[in-house]
């Protein structure tokens, strides 16, 4: 055990000296705009509260009566005792939100999309992913067992060439991201969903930085396309981005929902939410589809940062959504540019890899329905001030 421990402690040292050590920032505040920080207070461009539900005092007051009533610990797995009043009529009111038959909760996202994918394929089964998939779906698709293979990023024309010489009759399924977390732009749905129909694969959408941002009333990528069940049979939403709380759901047909309760391992084998956080997500549920206005100035916003940032001559992706990224390729590029600008009181997170691909460590920009004209205006400033 003794050599163990000094393989590993070569192995952390290596990772300082490559800017690749990751290390935790304690918070003593609740989430917002401005959090409290080595006591200090910085102004937050990192979270992925789009909406700025987390702190709303609604969802709040109905986690707090939730909690009196019902507790803090929701006591078992679902299929035991866990399974409660708020879990089940937040299931129905997600299937109603999203058009589908039936949702399904899960503890976490990561949860979900290991339990939903390994829960449907199995070995001889096909699955295709984007290369720039979010790891949870990644990682579900080694789970399964399935053959794996993954398609340049957003290039139907290579998933199509993947996809030649699949036999008839054969599992396959096809695993995307709604809105890349890394990137920031948005999945060609109409063409997966298209091409899916044609080679009788299914076609699983992971919407969690979608979910709230996107779509006339919040619906996300699928509500933005106007794509139903039949041509989107598996939509995966998390609730710690857009709705504020915490867990997962995953929305679909009777038949496909059914057959995760009885197989989905990251299902069954876990300890249900706690009820109060989803009575707390019912109300965020009301809030984002109620609150167009949040999605309206999330939009101004992002456009306000677009065009300043090209008025600096920073060179950002092609990306419309809350996430705006800036490569600078480095990691130690990325980690000073992070530690400069935490100088002047902003937190933006420095991203490195294997997050991302080797030589595109970035600054990873977020913004917030609750942020201002002048919050953007100041991260502008201090970006220029860096000069990156």
């Amino acid at each position: 055990m003794i050599e163990k421990d000094k393989q590993l402690q070569q192995a952390l040292e290596e990772l300082k000296q490559a800017d690749l050590y990751r290390s935790r920032r304690v918070i003593d505040s609740a989430q917002g705009i401005y959090l409290q920080l080595d006591g200090r207070q910085v102004l937050n461009f990192c979270s992925n509260d789009y909406l700025g539900l987390a702190n709303h005092p609604e969802v709040i007051q109905s986690f707090k009566e939730a909690a009196d009533r019902y507790g803090v610990g929701s006591g078992s797995a679902h299929l035991v005792c866990g399974h409660g009043l708020e879990h089940h009529a937040l299931e129905e009111e997600l299937a109603d939100f999203t058009g589908r038959d039936r949702a399904l909760l899960f503890s976490t996202g990561y949860m979900a999309n290991l339990g939903v994918i390994a829960g449907l394929m199995v070995k001889g089964d096909t699955i295709y992913e984007d290369k720039l998939n979010h790891a949870s779906l990644l990682d579900g698709g080694l789970l399964s067992g399935a053959k794996f293979k993954r398609y340049l990023h957003n290039d139907l024309h290579n998933l199509q060439l993947k996809m030649q010489g699949q036999e008839a009759g054969q599992n396959a399924m096809i695993v995307t991201d709604g809105v890349f977390s890394m990137d920031g732009d948005v999945a060609c749905l109409l063409g997966l969903s298209a091409l899916a129909e044609q080679q009788s694969a299914m076609l699983l959408v992971d919407d969690a930085h979608g979910f709230g941002v996107l779509g006339r009333s919040g619906g996300g990528i699928v509500e933005q396309y106007q794509l139903t069940q039949a041509q989107v049979p598996l939509l995966i939403g998390t609730f710690g981005k857009a709705f504020g709380t915490s867990g997962a759901f995953v929305a679909g047909s009777e038949a496909f929902i059914e057959t995760l309760i009885q197989k989905s391992r990251t299902y069954i084998y876990t300890t249900a939410l706690p009820p109060a956080v989803a009575a707390a997500t019912r109300t965020s549920l009301r809030l984002l589809q109620v609150d167009g206005w949040r999605r309206d100035k999330l939009n101004q916003l992002i456009m306000h940062f677009r065009r300043g940032a090209e008025q600096l001559g920073l060179e950002l992706m092609p990306s419309e959504s809350a996430i705006q990224p800036i490569i600078l390729g480095k990691s130690q590029k990325a980690m000073q540019a992070s530690a400069a600008l935490l100088k002047q009181g902003i937190w933006v997170s420095a991203i490195r890899p294997p997050t991302v691909a080797q030589g595109s460590a970035r600054l990873r920009i977020t913004f917030s329905a609750m942020h201002d004209i002048a919050h953007v205006d100041q991260l502008l400033s201090a970006l220029d001030a860096v000069a990156i």
